[in-house]
């Protein structure tokens, strides 16, 4: 089934597997674009709410019940809910599946490369079959570089609040760095869909963070 798929997401590409990946990492992201919008809707009145969400924990600090009740009433004002970011993660997960499948299944890639470097196959065994310094090996380096600086900015765009516990901060501004460690040890098909990914997704926080929702 996934070798199918791959053979008509390519043919539908031209024949080029790396367009191919381009191309379905953008369908997806078009595809979840109102979910991602709904979240930065969120986003935004979560901190306009900020001072009455700090009043509430507060004041019912001891009934977690009347808490969430509270909470969601006050989110259902703004014609929202506290749990509409989840939305577009969740969202992705089927996407993110069905990428992983295609780039680490045995057949579906072999033959397909990216400027030489084989789309298939991970950093350690680009580097095994071709040299430490090889055009392959480049190319996958520069993958990396280039999914390690979107995270960079992608850190710098997550904003923690005070009432966060230090450590569960550290952690959040460190999650973005997640997609490059999953650069090192998938295949470089997967470290493409990230950078796409996470590129795009980055572009949009900036765009959606700058107007008004």
């Amino acid at each position: 089934m996934i070798d199918s798929l791959v053979t008509f997401v390519i043919g539908m590409s031209g024949g080029s597997a790396a367009l191919a990946i381009v191309l379905f990492t953008v369908a997806v992201r078009l595809a979840l674009l109102p979910l991602n919008v709904r979240q930065a809707r969120t986003v935004k009145i979560r901190e306009r709410l900020a001072p009455k969400l700090r009043e509430l924990r507060k004041r019912y600090a001891r009934n977690p019940e009347r808490l969430s009740r509270e909470t969601s009433a006050l989110f259902a004002k703004e014609g929202s809910s506290p749990f509409a970011g989840i939305l577009p993660m969740l969202a992705q997960l089927p996407f993110m599946w069905l990428m992983y499948r295609m780039a680490t299944h045995p057949t579906a890639l072999a033959g397909h490369d990216l400027f030489g470097a084989p789309l298939g196959q991970q950093v350690a065994g680009v580097i095994a079959n071709y040299g430490l310094i090889s055009a392959p090996v480049s190319v996958f380096l520069l993958v990396i570089l280039l999914v390690t600086a979107v995270a960079w900015l992608s850190a710098k765009q997550i904003k923690v609040t005070e009432e966060q516990p230090e450590l569960m901060r550290k952690i959040v501004r460190l999650l973005p760095y997640g997609s490059v460690l999953a650069t090192l040890v998938l295949p470089l098909a997967a470290g493409l869909y990230l950078l796409v990914s996470t590129a795009w997704a980055t572009g949009e926080r900036a765009v959606l963070a700058s107007r008004p929702l």
